[in-house]
């Protein structure tokens, strides 16, 4: 039995990551604004739940997110940009669980290898952006990429077997994805949760710092 800490958990692939991890046997404390009042953009919620929690975790995994907020829609271009809109996209994407990896020394244990990873998007990269569109969305996963990557080199002076990494699902048919479907073929949040799951388990701590799709494939950055 392994200890998993689950952020974002009431969302449809935390859900379905919640029930993975269970299936398994794994101990799994799950935590959400829903169901535990934790505010991901606030940081005194951030600390108030993350301190109470005893122990250490094999995994900690952020599954927080948003792609609409407020009603806006992803922009078609940048002269579609707006200030709140943009501002945002940082806080949910990229300060939401820049707050949580600020306490991922206290959550791994240093004895072992454990994984602390974290929901990206493949339209986060900058060198696969072909297409353009999506500025804010695009630019708070751009940035999250970089919140993992700097974490993961700081973490792994004092966790040397730490493996902290951003995670790209694919398209995932949820209420977060549901209007955006048509071009894109589409897993259950279920089939996600599996195929992530078995990427986690494949990784060691050279890889860490790294961005890996839900193949396990290295996404460029």
């Amino acid at each position: 039995m392994k200890r998993v800490l689950i952020v974002g958990a009431s969302g449809g692939i935390g859900q379905a990551m919640v029930a993975a991890c269970q299936a398994r046997g794994d101990d799994v404390t799950a935590l959400s604004r829903s169901q535990d009042g934790l505010e991901i953009t606030d940081e005194a919620s951030v600390a108030h739940h993350l301190s109470r929690l005893e122990g250490a975790f094999d995994l900690v995994l952020v599954t927080t997110g948003a792609l609409e907020i407020d009603g806006a829609a992803p922009e078609k271009s940048i002269k579609a940009v707006t200030a709140k809109t943009m501002m945002d996209q940082f806080a949910v994407n990229a300060l939401g669980p820049a707050l949580v990896l600020r306490h991922a020394a206290e959550l791994l244990p240093r004895d072992r290898q454990a994984v602390l990873a974290v929901l990206s998007a493949r339209v986060g990269s900058i060198g696969d952006n072909r297409i353009g569109g999506w500025v804010s969305y695009r630019s708070a996963k751009a940035a999250v990429n970089q919140i993992v990557h700097t974490t993961s080199i700081e973490l792994s002076r004092t966790h040397k077997q730490s493996v902290c990494v951003a995670l790209h699902p694919g398209t995932v048919a949820t209420p977060f994805t549901e209007k955006y479907l048509g071009r894109h073929p589409a897993v259950p949040p279920e089939e996600a949760a599996e195929n992530l799951l078995n990427v986690i388990s494949g990784l060691t701590p050279d890889q860490t710092g790294q961005f890996f799709d839900w193949a396990g494939k290295a996404v460029p950055w």
